[in-house]
């Protein structure tokens, strides 16, 4: 019992080290965010790496589940013959909870994780240490563009996710509801508001800076050489998940009470 009890202590103590030197990490970036100097091109062109990386990715994945939500509840609603409100549901699933959160992940997977190895790859080799001699300060270089990126990116995604989703759903509701192309698009642009797609939205720019800054703190905090740059990416992509999921929580409860439900 006392050897579980140390290893636990110890994990514990672990996790909680991890934790305060991320956020530190975090509270370096905030503030290099706000403060010249700043690198426009590096950040634009880490918008259109991690963009293109991630949109066949974010894409398939947003059709393919507004296809499968509309097969799944076009057959309920036509039991109680309200098909038409199909794309009511899959829209508003889609755009409130599934979009953001979806594309949140996938950047975590596919763009966290490249983050995180080139970084890691980077330190390993010193290549960090050569860019601080020669009087480029690391953070602001590569850790504030990716980040910033990241909040860019993951929101512009978004959108695309949403409209592939809404598609989807417009596709199963045409071919196998019997549904109207008009019909459906109507209920859609009637019931699904500015206000429904602007709270997912804002999500998605914490999702972003959750991903930037945790794939970046455990690029830096790589050694070991290569084998550190594995453990790192899994860190990283298991750790800004962990982090969507719990802050899509909290900032749902928020946004429901600003914007109502």
């Amino acid at each position: 019992m006392e050897i579980v009890a140390r290893t636990l202590g110890s994990y514990l103590i672990s996790y909680a080290n991890s934790a305060g030197r991320m956020f530190l990490f975090w509270v370096d970036i905030m503030r290099k965010c706000v403060t010249p100097r700043f690198y426009l091109a590096e950040t634009v062109r880490q918008v259109y790496t991690i963009g293109v990386m991630s949109l066949l990715l974010t894409s398939t994945v947003a059709l393919s589940v507004g296809l499968v939500m509309a097969m799944q509840t076009i057959g309920t609603l036509q039991a109680f013959g309200a098909v038409n409100y199909v794309s009511v549901g899959v829209g508003l699933a889609v755009v409130k909870e599934l979009g953001p959160v979806l594309t949140g992940l996938m950047v975590a997977g596919r763009a966290g994780s490249g983050i995180s190895a080139e970084l890691g790859s980077m330190k390993v080799t010193r290549q960090i240490d050569a860019l601080t001699v020669s009087a480029v300060n690391p953070i602001r270089y590569l850790v504030v563009t990716r980040v910033v990126a990241c909040m860019i990116a993951v929101p512009l995604l978004t959108i695309i996710a949403d409209v592939l989703g809404v598609f989807g759903g417009f596709i199963i509701g045409v071919t196998q509801g019997d549904i109207s192309p008009y019909l459906y698009t109507s209920f859609t642009l009637k019931y699904i508001t500015l206000s429904d797609v602007i709270p997912g939205l804002l999500k998605t720019i914490i999702f972003g800076m959750l991903v930037g800054t945790v794939a970046s703190y455990y690029g830096f905090e790589t050694t070991g050489g290569t084998e550190g740059v594995g453990n790192s990416t899994k860190s990283s992509v298991v750790t800004a998940s962990l982090l969507i999921m719990i802050s899509d929580v909290i900032l749902t409860r928020i946004l429901l009470w600003i914007f109502g439900s």
